[in-house]
């Protein structure tokens, strides 16, 4: 029995997204990896520590620490994002940009708000990339603990 739960927590749970949008992969890539970018739609503020770390702040609670595994501009982006090793990689498709996010999971009790929360990011960023326009709500109480999407 033992065995059997040390398993489950060892085992990586993947998270497999992608997203088609408009803009060329240097200005989705430039929305990613910058604070200017990120506070765009991904947090309410970022903060870049260093070449390897980044804070973010986001309005409903939570500040995080990210780590950058690796960066490989304007094609990849792997992060260590709350404790979940995440790959963001982008390719050219002759029309924009095919974003595809990895995301290892290897918490069972965290996968399904991971699993979810990739996909609100992901529609927040196409607002942004696309439309110029940010998706999140922002008020007080209205954030992803609360389950509502549009953080």
């Amino acid at each position: 029995m033992l065995q059997s739960v040390a398993m489950k927590v060892d085992a990586v749970l993947p998270i497999v997204w992608r997203i088609s949008l408009s803009r060329p992969p240097a200005e989705v890539f430039a929305l990613l990896d910058t604070d200017a970018g990120r506070e765009r739609f991904w947090a309410e503020r970022s903060r870049t520590l260093d070449e390897r770390r980044f804070e973010l702040t986001f309005g409903f609670g939570p500040v995080g620490v990210v780590e950058v595994l690796e960066r490989r501009a304007p094609e990849r982006l792997r992060i260590l994002y709350f404790g979940a090793d995440c790959d963001l990689r982008l390719e050219p498709d002759g029309e924009g940009t095919i974003l595809t996010v990895v995301c290892d999971c290897r918490d069972p009790a965290e996968w399904a708000d991971f699993h979810a929360g990739w996909v609100s990011w992901l529609l927040v960023l196409k607002g942004v990339a696309e439309y110029g326009v940010d998706l999140r709500d922002g008020r007080p109480g209205r954030g992803w603990n609360n389950r509502f999407v549009d953080q």
